[in-house]
């Protein structure tokens, strides 16, 4: 028998609105029960480092909110775009979480990964920021930041003054150009596959100054290292004496705060589960003094004023990667 088309489409209507109301049923029964299996937590950096620890610290204390065990495992390498690759890749049923580096923002234009960091992601919390800075070995004859600069100037070539940075386009490679362009100078930029190398480097002599975040701290108080400037908006109280490159008149300020993301198409309930369990955890004071031991300013934003502020930060970026010619530096490496 051959129904009338009207009542075909109605059919068809009837049909779709019953598939949505049973997707929907489904999502809220599979968000009710979640999380019911351990969640695995990609941190984009090697183990021990700040970021790492950071992590760490967050999710042990989420993992207690949700009722599962959190489990963190590092995938490195591309200035932390591996691991945030194969998080836009994981599937989005909150079982996948992981760290999202900011500078995916720049990456992303550049077109080193191939993912779209308004599109391809959701955010759960921003978490803190990190407290970079420039520092030398004792010996170096820069007593401060306004004799290096005079030396970078000086020599007959430019580009003879060298810094250890933790990966091309990265956040510290990134502020010391930026810097340098405020300085009106030219550094010998080397990078690392990671900031313990670069520290390694500059502890040997091997390399004038290292350009990353408080991986100098314990070297600076034990009188190894010798800490010209700190990069942040305002002085980080560990290190009170040292001046920001703000105050000694360059207008770069570097904080490159963390965050933690999942792919996108989360379950409404299961986002909301997991920002409600990392607001916790951020606004602890168990983390608070984990982040204190690692010069990580506390800067909590949720779900959606982080998404917003992705997006303020992705403009930016556009700006950066022109005025720094950003891509043909990534070209040479």
């Amino acid at each position: 028998m051959t129904f009338p088309r009207s009542l075909q489409r109605r059919q068809l209507v009837l049909g779709g609105l019953g598939a949505a109301a049973l997707a929907t049923a489904t999502g809220r029964a599979v968000a009710a029960d979640y999380p019911e299996r351990p969640i695995s937590f990609i941190c984009p950096w090697p183990a021990g480092g700040t970021a790492d620890r950071s992590m760490r610290a967050i999710c042990q204390i989420a993992a207690r909110e949700l009722g599962q065990p959190i489990a963190l495992e590092n995938r490195a390498g591309a200035s932390g775009m591996i691991g945030t690759k194969a998080l836009a890749s994981a599937r989005p049923d909150g079982y996948t979480i992981g760290q999202i580096p900011i500078s995916v923002t720049r990456f992303a234009q550049i077109g080193t990964v191939q993912i779209d960091p308004l599109k391809d992601l959701s955010y759960l919390a921003r978490t803190s920021g990190q407290t970079f800075g420039i520092a030398v070995p004792a010996s170096s004859p820069f007593k401060s930041l306004r004799d290096m600069v005079a030396q970078a100037k000086a020599k007959a070539k430019p580009g003879v003054v060298s810094y250890a940075h933790a990966g091309v386009g990265g956040a510290t490679h990134v502020g010391m150009e930026q810097f340098a362009q405020a300085a009106g100078v030219k550094f010998n930029a080397i990078a690392y596959k990671g900031g313990s190398a670069a520290l390694q480097d500059v502890l040997g002599e091997q390399v004038d100054m290292l350009a990353d975040s408080s991986s100098w701290a314990p070297h600076v108080e034990s009188g190894k290292l010798r800490l010209l400037a700190t990069w942040g908006e305002a002085r980080t109280p560990r290190f009170k004496d040292t001046p920001t490159l703000k105050e000694l008149g360059y207008d770069v300020v570097v904080e490159a705060p963390n965050g933690i993301g999942a792919p996108r198409g989360l379950p409404a309930a299961v986002e909301k589960k997991l920002r409600d369990a990392f607001r916790v955890a951020v606004n602890s004071e168990e983390f608070k003094k984990v982040a204190d031991s690692i010069d990580a300013p506390v800067m909590y934003q949720d779900g959606p004023d982080y998404r917003k502020y992705v997006e303020a930060v992705y403009k930016q970026e556009t700006e950066l990667i022109r005025k720094l010619n950003l891509k043909e530096l990534m070209e040479k490496g």
